[in-house]
């Protein structure tokens, strides 16, 4: 304990010789000034004058100690902040108030997270499965467009998958309609659809009956199925009681007279 006592005091006055021989009085007009600076103050001052502890100069000591220096690693030094938490439901991981995406297959797993000054890098097992420009912001939600690619993949096909199942319960034959559906149509499943939003206008029975008939026809499209279904639904005014005309009822049709002054004028033109 005493021996880290003394470490610490030795660093403190260290510490302090820089402050009042280097710092003291110094005048930059630039931060960036402050490193030549720096190096000139150690040239001509401080690794020149005579250590009151070891009454060597530093320079001297430096040069003795060389031959025992090893050379610095090739690999930069893992300055990032590490630790590992599980990755939420909606695939993020938290830092700082701030949230991270990871691909949507490691929702809800254990992930490592290293944080460096400028970026996020999550893994997995050692492998890099994520890596994120570190914001400082707060409340921010930051997200990589491929990494939700895969969920919305899986969930289209889910989609999929109910749509079809809804249209073979239609009738026992529309695994046969559909069949010829993927043979004369470019997009089958645009097809499927539309015949499923007919089903729930008018009902399951009327468009598997439908169905039905236009596999008979050979008839694959959703338009063919939408014009049977429609003109079965069509209701047609209801006939009204037929009147039949007797000949008796023809015989007694009253007819007015003629008017024949016009001829009575004429004759009495031509007389005179």
């Amino acid at each position: 304990m005493q021996c880290a006592l003394d470490s610490k005091g030795r660093v403190e006055n260290g510490v302090g010789y820089v402050k009042k021989n280097l710092l003291n009085g110094l005048e930059l007009s630039d931060f960036n000034a402050i490193n030549p600076a720096a190096r000139i103050w150690l040239d001509t001052i401080a690794n020149v004058r005579i250590h009151g502890e070891t009454h060597q100069r530093p320079c001297d000591l430096f040069e003795q100690e060389r031959v025992h220096l090893k050379p610095l690693t090739l690999l930069p030094y893992d300055s990032a902040r590490s630790f590992t938490m599980r990755a939420s439901s909606q695939f993020r991981i938290a830092l700082d108030a701030n949230k991270y995406s990871v691909p949507a297959k490691y929702a809800n797993t254990r992930v490592s997270v290293k944080a460096y000054l400028d970026r996020v890098c999550i893994y997995y097992e050692n492998e890099l499965i994520a890596r994120h420009v570190r914001s400082y912001d707060r409340h921010q939600d930051i997200e990589d467009p491929e990494h939700p690619k895969a969920l919305l993949a899986q969930r289209r096909s889910a989609r999929e998958q109910r749509l079809l199942m809804r249209f073979l319960a239609l009738s026992a034959k529309a695994q046969a309609y559909y069949e010829g559906l993927e043979q004369h149509r470019l997009n089958a499943r645009h097809h499927v659809r539309r015949i499923v939003a007919l089903a729930e206008i008018y009902g399951e029975h009327a468009v598997g009956r439908a169905i039905e008939d236009a596999l008979s026809f050979r008839a694959f499209s959703c338009e063919y199925i939408m014009n049977v279904v429609e003109m079965r639904n069509r209701k047609l005014p209801e006939p009204g009681a037929l009147q039949l005309t007797r000949n008796e009822d023809l015989l007694e049709l009253e007819i007015e007279p003629p008017d024949l002054s016009a001829y009575e004028v004429n004759d009495d033109q031509e007389t005179s």
